[in-house]
């Protein structure tokens, strides 16, 4: 459906040709004299073009354009008014546009100039709506009863999240991959003073080393090969808003002293400039390993961790509330019933007990993932057991080695703890096929505290 365009000028002549061209370019135009009739047609408008000097044409207290457009913004301040008068001034210019005027046209104007602006108005309109669907459907997507929290755990999470939305404090997000820990964090920037601001996710893991200093803080021109123009980083695009750090633990140490100035004093500085930047960022961190850990290890700031523990949540994995699971399967049966067009309507007793039984290693998402494939493979209207196809592999934390050996058996005879752990090191680094990064998260393990292990036993 064209955009229904009205224009109200009291000149018969020249609202008759504003009508036709406009016509004639496809849109839908209704046309009025005076403000009266003006207001009455005002609300089935996509866009208004009025002039400034106008009868009243009734029982009206407005006295022209202005008080029209004023009028206008009241009834629905979405609606774009382009304002025209031959009597164009600075003034008049700039009292139209205080008063929300999209555009201001001084006449003469040619119509294809006419025919522009209504293009572009219409356009930055149609721009501004869609924003404002798509922070809807944030702001539904990241409600609180929108998180599937049957169980008394989670319960307690949201009310914590609920408390320190409202606070500009750092709030620090562990638990195991999967829990969902993105959208707790989401959840908490959406529900904040900041939630008309950026959110911007920086994962960690996925930058490589070299190129994090100026991911995060960005970059002047020549500050490297390549540099051809100033970019601002992570930081800087989130200014006003919030930041999430995902996979905190493998930042690097360099990188974790810059990031605790930013914590500390709320500045930084880009690469290859001196000038110091003021930014005003929520921070939230994620981290799935102990930190603990990594600071006795020599891997990761003490300093640093105080700062981002202020306001610590603990994510429970899915094995530990299991009430959750019935109503987190049922919630993506139906989001994938639709979207994959499936006549599953239902999820058996014993499929759901199958389902429950079960620990989920890789919490949501590995449930997730497992109702999807059984909407693919189910041939009822009702998932069966038999549609259940859960994945066996042994915890991450606890990698075979050739030996058949795990974590939680027993060393073999002979064997010390260093050889054993040099054995598993070994095993998951030949099962990466020598990527270090993803033989750290067979072992459960930083890259960095991979890194130290493979230095203290001479393995680099």
């Amino acid at each position: 459906m064209e955009p229904r365009i009205l224009v109200v000028e009291d000149e018969e002549k020249l609202r008759r040709v504003i009508v036709l061209h406009l016509e004639d370019a496809g849109y839908e135009v209704e046309s009025a004299g005076d403000i009266s009739t003006a207001l009455r047609l005002a609300e089935r408008a996509s866009l208004i073009l009025t002039d400034i000097r106008l009868p009243a044409g009734g029982v009206t207290p407005l006295l022209d354009g202005l008080d029209l457009l004023a009028a206008i913004q009241r009834q629905n301040a979405r609606i774009p008014v382009i304002v025209m008068t031959a009597y164009g001034s600075v003034e008049i210019a700039v009292e139209a546009m205080k008063r929300g005027a999209a555009e201001f046209l001084t006449k003469p104007f040619t119509l294809d100039h006419l025919l522009t602006v209504v293009r572009k108005a219409l356009e930055v309109q149609t721009l501004r709506e869609e924003n404002v669907r798509l922070k809807e459907e944030l702001g539904h997507r990241y409600r609180f009863d929108s998180i599937v929290a049957n169980s008394s755990k989670m319960q307690e999470i949201l009310a914590a999240v609920a408390r320190v939305s409202a606070t500009r404090s750092t709030v620090l997000l562990c638990g195991e991959s999967g829990v969902g820990k993105d959208m707790i964090a989401r959840a908490i920037h959406h529900h904040s003073p900041r939630a008309s601001m950026p959110f911007v996710k920086i994962n960690c893991t996925a930058i490589p080393e070299s190129l994090m200093e100026s991911e995060l803080f960005g970059y002047e021109k020549g500050a490297f090969t390549g540099a051809a123009a100033a970019r601002a980083g992570k930081f800087e695009q989130a200014d006003g808003g919030t930041v999430m750090l995902d996979e905190i633990g493998d930042v690097p140490p360099a990188i974790q002293v810059k990031l605790l100035r930013v914590l500390q004093e709320r500045e930084l500085e880009r690469l290859g400039s001196n000038k110091t930047r003021s930014v005003d960022v929520r921070v939230i961190a994620a981290t799935n390993v102990d930190l603990r850990r990594a600071i006795e290890e020599g891997n990761f700031r003490e300093d640093l961790y105080y700062r981002l523990n202020v306001f610590p949540l603990t994510i429970p994995p899915l094995r530990e509330r299991r009430e959750d699971i019935p109503p987190l399967a049922e919630y993506f049966l139906r989001k994938f019933r639709a979207e994959l067009g499936s006549p599953v309507e239902r999820i058996s007793p014993e499929a759901m007990r199958k389902l429950v039984d079960y620990d989920w290693p890789g919490n949501v998402r590995e449930i997730e993932n497992v109702i999807e494939r059984g909407l693919v493979l189910a041939t009822s209207d009702a998932l069966q057991p038999e549609d259940i196809r859960l994945d066996f592999a042994p915890r991450r934390s606890a990698p075979a080695t050739n030996g058949g050996s795990g974590a939680g058996e027993f060393l073999a005879e002979g064997t010390t703890l260093e050889e054993h752990e040099r054995q598993l090191i070994r095993e998951a680094l030949k099962r990466a096929n020598g990527n270090k990064s993803q033989a750290a998260r067979l072992l459960g393990l930083t890259r960095n505290a991979l890194r130290y292990r493979l230095t203290q036993m001479g393995l680099e």
